[in-house]
């Protein structure tokens, strides 16, 4: 086991003065690839070792259970393996405060056994409830509803306090009173009631409150900058009186803004602990210098910074790769020659690189290029394994058989596999419940009797069905209190014939019983992991913990799911303005940061190279028109980039040249000026030749190829080419 130095070994100066700081409120401002998750760790392992602090009495917060689970393996490493009470309290937002609340369930108003309602449980109860209101989910999305909500939550707006200053807000503030009695009829959370419930137990129980500032007097806090207004007053309850409070962040790389994370919490901490320790930790372990300096050309542009300079010891590197490519399809097909040429070279291999874009939709038109190719890519937050149907089914089930009350699961597999009941006699069944005021589990479980009061609400045979439904319940909750759950699930698949309903021999009806098995085998794990425990993890588990380490695949993925995540090769495609920044912060100022700061995040996931692409012409709903270069590739450094870098047009230079075109109020046919073979010059590019000229929507189109810009893509009336012959 290591001594207390030890674990100051291989840490800069920075670092160690961060990890040894006396016990207090402190705030790290860590750059990326500063090594912020090793500082964290080493705090916590110099607060057990070197300040005699008890495990048991530190909570470290992180944002992923990945994450949560790569700390606790390197916590382990410095001090030792610890168990039980021995062990630092350690996980993310939710599963913290998802314990605390099965812990101080009598306090509140649902069980302890409460399920967690993933995002179709909660559109499913969301659209109960605005049909309870007589309102169409046609006219009324359930799931705007639902953001208006979330939003609220976030916010620690109960509904008696939602202020509505519109039609839908008047929809949701009526419907989100409903959804909570809803959720509460279901003894059920939703992602947000974990974080909401939590501060409502601390704030009004001044005992438990109190309770658990003695049981955690040291708090330790990951990706900082990414906390709502309900986690940080989370953590404000929690933090003691004085408090030792250590929060890590980044304000440069705040990106979940429409989540509900608030970059200005990282100033809150400081004017609420105005004699916080304040570090910075400047020097990457990641990128190449010439990376670095690109990012900070972007991030030194943003308002209210506070400013960081970053420097490596990994030398300068390779250039900044800027192309201009035709269209999208001409993009992807860029991407995947660089990329197949780089692997072909031993440059990379297919598992060094990432492709990232602004937007999930962009991912189409890379993965028929990389399928045309017949490469191998994994494409993160495309549909979760737990996401699936069977998965789904199946987790019902298991939660069904943990939680009667779980009506949004019983309605998923009653009738699934098919059993024969018709929408009228669920609707009878629903409808008694609600006369008895008791749970349509209860019902089923009567039906199985021989003496049922309710046999007479149902017709034989639809009677039959829903008493054999009810007897197979008891069974299963009787498993589920005292079996593994991998019993449990097996005795369910074996009672209902799931195999029989999904496997029909067909390739689909394989993968999907692969799915199953999988599922079973997680189930059968760990044999003491309870049923509780495991749907508990199943509910909290993200885009990020689901990405597999040992695929050699490129990876494709959106700028937010690569938070966290670093590549040797990274591509970063759609560097057009509409795209990024995204045409919905043009309006908005504290928008338009964040989409800076984002092109920031994705700079930065690159350790060795970096590719950014753009499209001259892109296409849209409808059609396609020019696209205007990314507004952030200007602020490159000019001597950190290569390749193709395309001026901006303002909008307003745009419209005036497409106006001149027109002599008086009549539209004259526009004529090419240009053609095939002509050499023109560039005032940038040098001279070139005329490959090509097209007119499309009023304007001249050129493909040029210059002797030293090489080959480009031009709008003959803004590129201003002189003529030399042809």
């Amino acid at each position: 086991m290591p001594s207390p130095m030890d674990l100051l070994d291989g840490l800069n100066p920075q670092q160690r003065l961060a990890v040894t700081a006396p016990p207090g409120p402190i705030l790290v401002l860590a750059g990326p690839g500063s090594g912020k998750t090793r500082v964290l760790t080493h705090r916590v392992a110099y607060l057990i070792r070197e300040l005699g602090v008890p495990a048991s009495q530190i909570m470290a917060v992180t944002f992923t259970n990945k994450a949560a689970r790569a700390m606790r393996a390197r916590l382990e490493a410095l001090v030792g393996p610890a168990s039980g009470r021995d062990s630092v309290s350690l996980g993310t937002f939710h599963a913290l405060c998802a314990r605390m609340l099965r812990r101080e369930a009598e306090h509140l108003p649902f069980r302890r056994d409460f399920v967690i309602f993933d995002d179709a449980d909660q559109l499913s109860l969301m659209r109960q409830a605005l049909k309870e209101m007589n309102l169409d989910p046609k006219q009324i999305p359930p799931g705007k509803v639902q953001a208006l909500i979330s939003r609220a939550k976030n916010e620690l707006i109960e509904p008696e306090d939602f202020a509505a200053s519109s039609y839908i807000g008047e929809v949701a503030k009526r419907a989100y009173q409903r959804y909570q009695q809803l959720l509460l009829q279901n003894n059920a959370l939703d992602f947000d009631d974990l974080l909401l419930f939590a501060v409502r137990l601390l704030r009004d129980h001044d005992e438990v409150r109190l309770a658990y500032r003695r049981r955690f007097p040291h708090l330790l806090i990951d990706e900082f900058q990414d906390t709502n207004t309900v986690q940080y007053q989370w953590l404000r309850l929690l933090a003691g009186d004085p408090p030792d409070l250590y929060a890590v962040g980044d304000a440069d790389q705040s990106i979940y803004r429409w989540r509900g994370a608030d970059v200005r919490n990282v100033r809150r901490f400081q004017e609420d602990y105005p004699h916080a320790q304040v570090f910075l930790l400047e020097q990457n372990y990641r990128s190449t210098q010439t990376i670095l300096d690109a990012a900070m050309g972007v991030i030194d542009r943003a308002p209210g910074r506070q400013r960081k300079r970053l420097f490596t010891d990994r030398g300068h590197g390779e250039l900044v790769s800027i192309h201009e490519a035709y269209d999208e399809a001409d993009e992807a097909q860029y991407v995947v020659e660089t990329l197949v040429e780089g692997a072909h070279a031993g440059a990379w291999s297919p598992a060094d690189v990432a492709i990232m874009y602004r937007t999930n939709a962009q991912s189409r038109v890379l993965e028929e290029a990389f399928l045309r190719h017949n490469l191998p890519y994994r494409l993160v937050g495309a549909q979760r394994f737990y996401g699936r149907r069977e998965v789904k089914d199946l987790l019902a089930y298991l939660r069904l058989a943990l939680n009667p009350s779980d009506q949004v699961s019983l309605l998923r597999v009653l009738n699934t596999p098919p059993r024969g009941l018709g929408a009228k006699t669920i609707e009878t069944l629903l409808a008694l419940a609600d006369q008895k005021r008791i749970r349509a589990a209860d019902i089923l479980q009567d039906l199985s009797g021989r003496d049922s009061v309710f046999r007479a609400a149902f017709g034989t045979r639809p009677a039959s069905a829903l008493a054999d439904f009810g007897q197979r319940l008891i069974a299963w909750r009787a498993l589920a209190a005292s079996a593994p759950v991998g019993t449990l699930l097996e005795a369910i698949l074996r009672d209902v014939r799931y195999r029989e309903f999904i496997d029909d021999g067909t390739e689909e009806g394989e993968d999907r019983w692969a799915n199953v098995e999988e599922l079973i085998n997680l189930a059968q794990e760990d044999p003491e992991l309870g049923l509780e425990v495991l749907l508990e993890n199943v509910a909290l588990v993200s885009d990020q913990d689901t990405l597999a380490e040992d695929q050699n695949a490129t990876t494709l993925l959106t700028l937010h799911s690569a938070k966290g995540l670093e590549f040797p090769v990274v591509f970063i495609v759609g560097l057009d303005d509409g795209l990024l920044p995204h045409q919905r912060s043009y309006d908005d100022p504290e928008a338009m940061a964040e989409e800076r700061r984002l092109f920031y995040v994705g700079l930065t996931r690159a350790m060795d190279r970096l590719f950014l692409v753009r499209a001259f012409r892109r296409h849209a709903a409808g059609g396609s028109s020019l696209a205007e270069p990314s507004r952030f590739l200007s602020d490159l450094p000019a001597d950190r980039i290569q390749g193709d870098a395309p001026t901006r047009l303002t909008r307003a230079q745009a419209v005036y040249e497409r106006q001149t075109r027109w002599e008086g109020s009549t539209p004259t046919p526009l004529e090419a000026r240009y053609r095939a073979g002509m050499r023109v010059r560039h005032r940038s590019f040098g001279e070139g030749m005329v490959l090509e000229s097209r007119l499309s929507d009023g304007e001249e189109e050129l493909t040029v190829q210059f002797e030293v810009g090489g080959l480009k893509w031009l709008a003959a009336s803004m590129a201003n080419l002189e003529i030399l012959e042809g």
